[in-house]
C-alpha cells in the first residue's frame, strides 16, 4: 500500500510540478495554445512542404494556364508559368497599342492564381471599371503598367509583383520583344496578330512570329535547365500555346530536355481556332513546330453533360475525346496517352479542367520519372 501511496503521490507531484511550470510561463511560450500560432505554425509547415515540391515549368497563356495553375500550387511553389505575349485583344491590346506595353493581361491572371489567397486578390484585381477612359480595364492590368512605368521594365515589373504578392512560383513572359503572329491559309492567304490567326486557325498551313529572332528571357531559359517536368497547355492552340513555341530557341531548349514534356488536351474545340480539329490535329501542330512530340498526352474521359454539349455547339465547340484509332496513331509517334476525369462545370456555366485532377497526374508522372 506504501509502495502505491509513492507513485500515486509521485505522480501528482508530477503533474503538479508540471501544471506550475506551465502556468508560471509567459504567455509567450504558451503558443500552441493560441488559435493564431497554430495556425502560423500548420502555414509555416506547408510552406515548407510546397518548399521541396517538384520543379514544374507551364506553358501557355489564357484561362487554361491560370487554371492549371490553381492546382499545381497545392503541390509545389516551384512553379514557373511561362506566358505568351502575342493578346491584342479587349483591354491587353488598347494598352498595347496606347502605351507600348507588353499585354499583362494573361500574367496578370497567373499571378492571381498563384498567390496563396486567391479568391480575395482575384475579386480586387479583376475588378474591371465600366465607365470613363478607364473602361475596360482592370485594377491588375493598371497596376502591371503603373509598376512597368515605375521600373521602366517590363519584366522588372512582373517581377516586382511576383515579390509583392509572394506567389508561389513566378509568372515570366516569353520574351520581351514585342512580337507579332503571322499566318498563311492553306489557300495562301496571309493573316496577321492574334485575332486574325484565331478566326483562321483550322485553316493554317503555317504560322510564325515577326520578328524572327525574337529570343526567350533568361529566366525562361534557366526554368528550363531545372525543371522536373513541362505542360504545355491547357489553352488555345494558335493563340496561346504555339506562340510560346515559336521562339526558336525555345523550340531548341524542348528538344533537348531530359525531362518529359506533357500536353494536356483541350476539352473542346475553339470556334473557327480549332474548329474541325482533332487530338491528334492539335499534338502535329506541336510535334511540327517542335520538331519532337510530347511524352504525354492527358486527355479528358469524363462525361460531358448533355445540356453543355448543346449550349457548346450552338457556339461551334465540340468535345475532344480520343479514339482508339488516334490513340494507337499517338503512341505509334513514342507519346503514352493518359486518360482521366479532367473536366468540371464551373459556376454551373462554364466547362474547366479539373485542376486538381490534371496537378495529381502531373504529380504522379515526376515521381515516376524520379524513380527511372
Amino acid at each position: 500500500m506504501s509502495f502505491i501511496l509513492w507513485i500515486l503521490t509521485f505522480i501528482t507531484a508530477f503533474l503538479l510540478g508540471g501544471a506550475l511550470v506551465y502556468f508560471a510561463a509567459p504567455r509567450r511560450r504558451r503558443l500552441w495554445k493560441r488559435p493564431a500560432e497554430r495556425h502560423r505554425i500548420m502555414s509555416n509547415a506547408l510552406e515548407y512542404r510546397l518548399s521541396l515540391g517538384p520543379r514544374v515549368v507551364a506553358i501557355g497563356g489564357g484561362t487554361g494556364l491560370s487554371t492549371l495553375l490553381g492546382g499545381l500550387k497545392g503541390f509545389t511553389r516551384n512553379i514557373t508559368a511561362v506566358v505568351a505575349v502575342t493578346d491584342e485583344g479587349g483591354s491587353s491590346g488598347r494598352l498595347r497599342q496606347e502605351w507600348g506595353m507588353l499585354p499583362p493581361g494573361d500574367i496578370r491572371n497567373c499571378i492571381v492564381a498563384l498567390a496563396e489567397n486567391d479568391s480575395s486578390l482575384n475579386s480586387l484585381l479583376n475588378f474591371r471599371f465600366d465607365r470613363g477612359e478607364l473602361k475596360g480595364h482592370s485594377l491588375g492590368t493598371l497596376i502591371l503598367l503603373a509598376t512597368t512605368e515605375m521600373m521602366g521594365d517590363f519584366q522588372r515589373a512582373v517581377e516586382e509583383l511576383n515579390k509583392l504578392l509572394a506567389i508561389r512560383g513566378q509568372v515570366l513572359p516569353v520574351t520581351t520583344d514585342n512580337v507579332t503572329l503571322k499566318g498563311e491559309t492553306a489557300d495562301g492567304r496571309l493573316v496577321s496578330g492574334e485575332l486574325e490567326i484565331s478566326d483562321n486557325g483550322s485553316r493554317l498551313a503555317k504560322l510564325w512570329i515577326e520578328p524572327a529572332d525574337a529570343e526567350a528571357l533568361t529566366g525562361v531559359k534557366r526554368a528550363f535547365s531545372e525543371a522536373e517536368i513541362i505542360v504545355l497547355g491547357p489553352g488555345s492552340l494558335f493563340t496561346s500555346v504555339l506562340p510560346n513555341l515559336l521562339l526558336s530557341d525555345m523550340a531548341k531548349l524542348l528538344r533537348e530536355s531530359k525531362v518529359p514534356i506533357v500536353y494536356i488536351a483541350n476539352l473542346m474545340t475553339q470556334p473557327r481556332e480549332t474548329e474541325g480539329m482533332n487530338i491528334v490535329a492539335h499534338v502535329d501542330w506541336i510535334t511540327g513546330i517542335l520538331g519532337t512530340v510530347p511524352d504525354y498526352v492527358l486527355a479528358n474521359q469524363s462525361a460531358i453533360p448533355a445540356e453543355f454539349l448543346s449550349r457548346y455547339s450552338k457556339i461551334g465547340a465540340e468535345p475532344l475525346y480520343l479514339s482508339a484509332k488516334e490513340e494507337n496513331y499517338l503512341e505509334s509517334l513514342g507519346t503514352t496517352v493518359v486518360y482521366g476525369d479532367y473536366c468540371e462545370i464551373k459556376n454551373g456555366k462554364y466547362l474547366r479542367h479539373n485542376a486538381q485532377n490534371l496537378s495529381e497526374t502531373i504529380m504522379e508522372l515526376v515521381r515516376e520519372n524520379r524513380k527511372s
